[in-house]
């Protein structure tokens, strides 16, 4: 088609796409797929906007985080009345069934959300589970009751953290994606900082069941929201411009798409019966419109064991995993003592628990934007180099005894940086993932959740025998996280970006030495990437 005649055809979409319905029987005679409504949805363009998205997937993070921590302050007290002994080892095995179900379960949800090409419907079924776990868990007379409920509550969890964390991506430019995420993370924050008070409060007001009939409440209240998500790629079928608001590189990663799928879709000619504005006039690099059927055609995604061998021969995409596992490990190791820890240090019974969660976890609510957007200008090694090593010293200022003032200041600030971390590790996943062919959001996510599913297992068990089997309990927990962390930071060093902090050191030693010359270096560069 010349550039006259697409210029003809991008004036009668945008005019279709401002005059509703649209015209269906030039589409239909050409054999191009006929569209499914005649009229777009109630607010199309806002429900799919980014904002809306990024809202609606942070809201569904502090749902799952709000009902996650309020077992934390109050599940202890509770299995003391119900006359059981070595209460803070029972909460670790809690907190271990509600991660090996979300680790069990990943899996199976990320494939299936990139294979049928949908975010919406898991997100939905999510929220189900979520509710039903909850009232499991309020009626649950003994131990093994709790922990069937800690298992769907975490099959929910992994559908919010591997498919919403995927639905963003879809949706954000690249050049903001970092951000968004932050602002995504905000609710994990915002979970802690209402879950603990909030149950506490309501443990004391009206008993037991008043905070998981708050938590069913608040979820039935979300769901809603993720009811009103239109996902882009349908947002498009009835306004063609949303296609630009996405760069191409997120477009086609967004379902595993491969390198290859790319380029012949660049190099193809554009179809007169389903031409779409050009990213060139959105300001971003053009990329022709084919119908559907001929891109399911080109798409070969790679099989579970193909998604598995690519991730592990990427370095750089273990290293995200391994450090989102440390980050779950040292985050849930102190879940299980905490309260006990408060209790036998300071004589906190369970509603001043939950204020001490508050006045900690407010200063953390700002960190993780904060780190998203320095990601998104400086890097992710350096953001998230930043924010692990300022963690270091809290966690030995943290075990020292003092007065509970001071114990809520080095609470606040190692929860400052320790919940900064998780922005630029998201970032840098989705970086990886356009770098990968074949692997999709959908699957990079998956891989995150697994990493953070099996951290949280093992932290509560591991928080909670050092807790009840070692002299000075918290001391030892707080050491074993500065362990992690350190460790943490080697794998930012050697793994992180595409020439890790490590490799250009020893290449800047090098031609220090004199042993390689700038021009060999950069030429072995080129090769190796």
């Amino acid at each position: 088609m010349t550039e006259e005649g697409v210029s003809r055809q991008l004036s009668r979409d945008s005019k279709l796409s401002a005059t509703y319905p649209p015209a269906q029987q030039t589409e239909q005679k050409d054999g191009s797929p006929k569209a499914e409504v005649s009229r777009p949805p109630w607010g199309l363009v806002w429900r799919s906007s980014i904002w809306f998205i990024t809202l609606a997937v942070g809201l569904g993070v502090t749902t799952d985080i709000l009902v996650y921590s309020m077992i934390v302050p109050i599940v202890p007290f509770r299995l003391q009345n119900l006359g059981y002994e070595g209460v803070s080892g029972l909460v670790g095995w809690l907190l271990f069934a509600y991660s090996a179900a979300l680790v069990v379960s990943t899996p199976p949800i990320a494939y299936l959300s990139e294979k049928y090409k949908n975010r919406k419907v898991p997100l939905l079924c999510g929220q189900f589970a979520l509710i039903g776990s909850q009232v499991l868990l309020m009626e649950a007379p003994t131990f093994a009751v709790m922990v069937v409920a800690r298992i769907f509550q975490g099959i929910s969890a992994s559908v919010i953290w591997v498919v919403g964390l995927a639905l963003v991506c879809d949706t954000v430019p690249e050049t903001i994606i970092g951000k968004q995420l932050g602002f995504v993370m905000m609710g994990m924050t915002l979970g802690f900082l209402v879950g603990p008070p909030v149950a506490g409060a309501l443990d004391d007001r009206f008993g037991f069941r008043g905070p998981f009939i708050f938590g069913v409440i608040v979820t039935a209240l979300e769901f809603i929201g993720r009811l009103l998500i239109i996902e882009r790629k349908d947002a498009i079928r009835w306004d063609a411009s949303l296609t630009g608001l996405v760069g191409n590189s997120s477009r086609e990663r967004a379902y595993g798409a491969t390198a290859m799928d790319a380029e012949k879709r660049d190099e193809e000619p554009c179809n007169g019966a389903t031409t779409r504005p050009t990213d060139e006039e959105n300001g971003t690099a053009g990329e022709p419109a084919r119908p559907p059927a001929a891109n399911e055609a080109q798409q070969q995604p790679l099989s579970i064991v193909g998604l598995l061998v690519t991730l592990l021969k990427s370095p750089r995409a273990m290293g995200p995993v391994f450090l989102t596992f440390i980050f779950g490990l040292i985050v849930t190791s102190q879940e299980p003592a905490l309260p006990l820890y408060l209790q036998s240090t300071y004589g906190l019974d369970v509603s001043k628990v939950g204020l001490v969660y508050l006045a900690a976890v407010i200063p953390s609510f700002f960190s993780a934007p904060l780190s998203g957007w320095y990601a998104d200008r400086g890097g992710t090694v350096a953001s998230t180099l930043v924010c692990a090593i300022c963690t270091v010293p809290f966690y030995i200022l943290i075990f020292i005894k003092g007065p509970l003032v001071y114990f809520l200041v080095m609470f606040a600030f190692l929860n400052f940086f320790s919940s900064a971390l998780i922005s630029p590790v998201t970032a840098e996943l989705a970086a990886v993932t356009r770098s990968l062919d074949g692997v999709g959001y959908g699957h990079s996510y998956g891989a995150f959740n697994v990493a953070y599913g099996i951290g949280s297992a093992v932290g509560p068990v591991i928080g909670g025998q050092l807790y009840d089997h070692v002299g000075r309990g918290w001391m030892a927990i707080s050491l074993f996280d500065l362990g992690m962390i350190l460790v943490g930071i080697v794998i930012v060093v050697c793994f992180f970006g595409e020439r890790p902090v490590l490799k250009r050191a020893v290449s800047y030693w090098l031609r220090g030495r004199g042993f390689v010359n700038e021009h060999d270096q950069n030429q072995t560069h080129d090769v190796a990437a």
